[in-house]
């Protein structure tokens, strides 16, 4: 076997180097605190209000509804990518949604029962009594 044309292994390091820097001195809290979990912002999120959305989707209003879920589903990424701004906007936006989809359902739900009670009262007052 020969070593012909292999280079020979690197020198040790200095001693006292350490290879990485010396570590840190005790009691410092080691090498770095580790970054906060909200992104750094220091502060939570807004509320997002998506349970609210998915109920007024299901009771109130359908189109309003999904355009809520949407709003809401925004916040938290915005807020993960640093945009509070934006995820405020879109939680304030999620709410307005959520408000318009309680009226509209609220409404929808008045109009239809004055419906069908003014279709009950024609209904009984246009069938003929006693014969069949």
């Amino acid at each position: 076997m020969s070593d012909y044309g292999s280079t020979p292994p690197p020198p040790p390091p200095p001693p006292g180097s350490g290879g990485y820097g010396a570590p840190p001195p005790p009691g410092s809290g080691g090498y770095g605190a580790p970054p906060p979990s909200d992104g750094g912002m220091g502060a939570a999120p807004p509320d997002n209000k998506l349970v609210w959305s998915i109920l007024v989707t299901i009771f109130c209003c359908l189109p309003f509804g999904i355009v809520a879920i949407i709003k809401s589903a925004e916040v938290n990424s915005k807020w993960a990518a640093g945009d509070q701004a934006g995820a405020r906007q879109s939680a304030a936006d999620a709410g307005k949604w959520i408000k318009w989809s309680v009226i509209v359902g609220v409404i929808a739900a008045v109009v239809s029962t004055i419906f069908y009670v003014i279709t009950f009262i024609v209904a009984a007052s246009t069938t003929s009594g006693g014969g069949y």
